[in-house]
């Protein structure tokens, strides 16, 4: 099966009783698109997506899930209404009957596989509808649909703007710098090679992800190669998002995390141009990580590390420890950019880094002057007295 399609089997293998997805009753001589069913309309919604691969990843997902609720539901998806919206958005907030639609990662052809690690936060929720809105738009201009039930939400702007006014899902300063110290440390004298080169690889992956904010995909992707000296600085040729190509500067620091990596491979210090050779490899030294791969391996570090936390700290550390344990890879490209806001990057750089389109989409990184304000604010107090006295100017406490 391609990435493009979604397949009837994936409906009625997951829930045998449910009925087939019904076509569109719409699509009868007014359609504009070869299409026999709904499933193969959404398949041709997903193939406008065939130059940007994690896009149409992430949209198959969304719309999968609402195949196959639909499915269960008895409805096409000309039959959607306005409530059914409603209930499709509590539904992602607390998938039921659990066992059904909840499970832990496997591939798609497995019987056990299922379309929810767990529910959907708010804003995961919004952002499932927001490709949703997507889809149902491109589907009534296609003919298949009648009437899109999106436009009928009278709060559809707040609802279904995915602009949000802050980043959240990032670590702050005190959690990274720990984690970071917990990373850089010397394996024990005992250690087995593999240990050592483990420990090697996710110094590199942590670092790699801190410096230079790439995306997972970007990560799995990266070669020595793509490190190039030009005029006496290192800059990381990288593709990114919809197939966008850049080029940016390579801090010292990575140069150095970089150094010692291939010095661990048995590698000179620094790449070469033609060194077309994966950044990131498999324990064999040679082959390159794919995206699930590494994935995984840094959500496993994270988790390890939130217990390093909790065995080093208590209960004073619980907050952090569930930060930890919540974080993903890309919270990583969310703290790279917020730290480098916070350290005064002006904001036409930070979004080359980013590489976003708008500089809007840049500014939610900017948390000072919340910082700002907040100094400013715990200068009113009760009886004179200094609101947030004992704690720093900022009113955060350290690990």
């Amino acid at each position: 099966m391609s990435d493009s399609v979604i397949g009837q089997e994936m409906v009625q293998g997951l829930y045998e009783t449910a009925p087939a997805v019904p076509a569109a009753p719409s699509a009868q001589g007014t359609s504009h698109i070869a299409a026999r069913d709904d499933i193969e309309a959404v398949g041709l919604w997903l193939a406008e997506y065939r130059a940007s691969p994690n896009t149409r990843r992430a949209y198959r997902r969304e719309a999968e899930r609402l195949l196959l609720w639909l499915a269960t539901q008895n409805l096409g998806l000309a039959e959607v209404r306005r409530d059914h919206l409603d209930a499709f958005e509590a539904f992602l907030g607390d998938p039921q009957p659990r066992e059904r639609w909840v499970g832990a990662t496997r591939p798609r052809r497995d019987p056990r596989w299922r379309p929810f690690r767990g529910p959907l936060s708010p804003a995961s929720r919004r952002q499932s509808l927001v490709i949703l809105q997507g889809l149902f738009a491109w589907l009534a201009e296609a003919g298949w649909i009648a009437h899109n039930p999106f436009r009928l939400m009278r709060d559809k702007r707040r609802r279904l703007d995915n602009r949000q006014p802050r980043i959240e899902r990032y670590l702050e300063r005190p959690l990274w710098d720990w984690l970071w110290g917990w990373l850089d440390r010397e394996p024990d004298a005992e250690a087995t090679p593999r240990e050592r080169f483990e420990a090697q690889r996710r110094r590199l992956a942590f670092g790699f992800a801190y410096l230079l904010a790439p995306r997972i995909s970007e990560m799995a992707a990266a070669r020595m190669s793509d490190f190039q000296r030009r005029e006496g600085r290192w800059w990381w040729d990288v593709v990114g998002k919809g197939g966008k190509a850049a080029r940016l500067p390579v801090p010292p620091d990575m140069m150095h995390l970089l150094g010692d990596w291939r010095g661990h491979l048995g590698l000179a210090p620094e790449p070469g141009p033609d060194e077309a050779t994966p950044l990131l490899r498999g324990l064999d030294g040679r082959r390159g990580l794919g995206e699930n791969r590494l994935y995984r391996l840094m959500r496993g570090v994270f988790d390890e590390a939130a217990g390093g936390l909790a065995a080093e700290l208590g209960e004073a550390a619980r907050r952090e420890v569930a930060q930890l344990r919540r974080a993903t890879p890309h919270w990583l490209r969310h703290t790279a950019l917020t730290h480098q806001a916070q350290a005064g990057i002006e904001l036409r750089y930070l979004a080359e880094t980013a590489r976003h389109a708008r500089l809007d989409t840049t500014a939610r990184y900017l948390h000072a002057e919340d910082a700002e304000w907040h100094r400013q604010q715990a200068r009113h107090g009760l009886s004179g007295r200094v609101a947030g006295e004992g704690a720093d100017e900022g009113g955060s406490r350290t690990l």
